[in-house]
């Protein structure tokens, strides 16, 4: 094979290695859910629907996991005053792990008027996988605890997943106290995929430049070979 050709398949090579890169980079895959919890509430039942946004993004040796909502829930007969609301909830795990992780957030920074929505600030938690493979993340139950009261809100719609992460637990790795179910204990977890588009791209230039200095290297030998082949002659 002509040395021209020899590049040229070295290249072609590289290019190919590069698109497998991009094909195997972990993803994450995440939608806004319309969630309809059933409250009970200390003055009865309510009932409202919320879209639910739920994000992961690698943290140490975990994910931390944000669960937001796009519309308040339930309401109080009398006004909360600033930090008098604190709200905590689920998210349900499925796919490859199991269990519960409980997120928690901070008290209302707002006074919240009497008969209006409640909107519940962004609520987080730490999740280390176990198992490795797709995990998803499903609203689970929210409590709000107010005045000395507690409202349930319980999801009936059956919603779907509003995250799915593809992961990879380390040997030894587990779920911080915030996770319970068959995916809790403690441990340390290393080695996870990082998620979302930025992350997906520092993997396929790390892994991308890796294949493309192998073919590099695979050049300067060809060139070094055709050139003392001549010398030679």
């Amino acid at each position: 094979m002509s040395y021209r050709k020899r590049t040229a398949a070295l290249a072609s090579a590289a290019a190919l290695a590069g698109s497998v890169v991009w094909m195997a980079a972990p993803v994450a895959r995440a939608e806004v859910v319309d969630v309809d919890y059933q409250c009970k509430t200390p003055i009865g039942d309510k009932s409202a629907v919320s879209p639910i946004d739920i994000k992961g993004v690698k943290s140490g040796s975990g994910y931390r996991i944000t669960m937001s909502w796009q519309k308040g829930v339930s309401s109080s007969p009398v006004e909360l005053g600033k930090g008098a609301m604190t709200p905590s909830a689920t998210i349900a795990l499925g796919g490859a792990d199991s269990g519960t992780l409980s997120v928690t957030g901070p008290a209302n920074d707002a006074a919240v008027p009497a008969n209006t929505p409640i909107r519940i600030n962004d609520l987080s938690g730490t999740y280390r996988p176990k198992k490795s493979g797709e995990v998803t993340f499903t609203a689970g139950v929210l409590t709000i605890k107010a005045l000395g009261t507690t409202t349930t809100c319980t999801p009936t719609n059956d919603p779907g997943p509003s995250l799915t992460l593809d992961v990879t637990a380390a040997s030894g790795g587990g779920t911080t106290g915030s996770a319970r179910g068959s995916g809790s204990g403690s441990g340390t977890g290393a080695g996870l995929p990082q998620t979302g588009p930025e992350d997906s791209a520092v993997a396929l230039g790390t892994l991308g430049g890796t294949v493309l200095l192998a073919g590099a290297a695979g050049a300067l030998w060809l060139t070094r070979r055709h050139q003392g082949a001549r010398a030679g002659r």
